[in-house]
């Protein structure tokens, strides 16, 4: 998002880290079996009812699905408040928090380490000071794409574990308020604003071979939470126009196609997209106003796209 008109929401949007910086999430499989409950998850067929009659040899019983429980602990400290960072977690453990807005609501260029302890350093810098940009890790080394600040940048940028940076490419048009996620040796980019135009695209990154639209999703998105489960790209809510979203989408990259799985209790918005037990998380965010941030974390099954707080 720019700094001049847009931009001054930004303000009153909670400080986060996409979650990977600041906690650490641990998943317990709870088998959805006896007295358990629902638990986030279904039972299995043979535990439905003590005593039932067995199934017959030509009837499947259905795969177990596991509940997913949470635990949230403050893992550390960043070197100073920040809002709105591109994270990329990195294939050593770390996380890589880069850009953002300060404390001032300033667009900052600080490239910051944070290892799996928690501990946490700045270890470069930005060409320039970006936020409302996305990154995403192939291996260890993460791309910075996109951001915004007097205007959209459509810069990529290759940023190894060192912290410095180099370019690797360029986005068809410059673009803040973006997510991305890679699948295999791609980074796919979601939505995001020009400046005057929202995208509604998902785009293609190999490096060495550019940048390729590879779809279209239903309405344009901005501040989308996103991330893969299953081999698929999944993103829920974000912002289309000035309005909240309840949509969450499935991408197949072998197909290419967008297909809607389900939708989210409340529209949300500037939510943190994870992957963790099987499920696509969604952390935090907030309805259309600004003043409507949530702490939630929503469970989403990839399969039937019913989410659980």
């Amino acid at each position: 998002m720019h700094r001049s008109g847009t931009c001054k929401a930004a303000r009153d949007n909670m400080l986060r880290v996409k979650a990977a910086a600041l906690a650490v999430l641990a998943a317990v499989p709870i088998a959805g079996c006896g007295g358990g409950g629902d638990g986030g998850g279904a039972a299995h067929a043979s535990s439905a009812k003590r005593g039932a009659a067995p199934a017959t040899a030509t009837r499947k019983a259905p795969a177990r699905v596991h509940a997913l429980r949470v635990r949230v602990t403050v893992a550390g400290r960043l070197p100073a408040p920040v809002q709105l960072p591109a994270t990329a977690a990195l294939s050593d453990g770390s996380t890589l928090a880069l850009g953002g807005l300060s404390a001032s609501d300033t667009s900052v260029a600080d490239i910051v380490r944070v290892d799996a302890s928690g501990a946490a350093r700045r270890i470069g810098s930005l060409p320039g000071p970006l936020h409302d940009a996305a990154a995403a890790a192939l291996g260890t080394t993460t791309y910075f794409l996109g951001g915004g600040n007097i205007g959209s940048s459509a810069a990529i940028l290759r940023v190894p574990p060192s912290g410095s940076t180099s370019t690797a490419g360029h986005l068809p048009v410059p673009a803040s308020d973006v997510e991305a996620a890679a699948i295999g040796h791609t980074i796919y980019v979601v939505g995001g604003y020009t400046g005057s135009v929202p995208l509604r695209s998902i785009l293609a990154f190999t490096p060495g071979r550019g940048v390729r639209a590879v779809a279209e999703m239903p309405r344009p998105l901005r501040y989308a939470a996103v991330a893969v489960v299953g081999g698929r790209l999944l993103i829920a809510g974000g912002t289309s126009g000035v309005t909240a979203e309840r949509a969450i989408l499935s991408f197949d990259p072998a197909t290419r196609r967008v297909r809607t799985i389900g939708e989210l209790p409340h529209a949300t918005t500037h939510a943190a997209g994870a992957a963790l037990g099987g499920r696509f998380l969604v952390i935090g965010g907030r309805g259309d106003s600004l003043a409507s941030q949530r702490r939630t974390i929503l469970a989403i099954d990839p399969r039937s796209g019913r989410a659980r707080s």
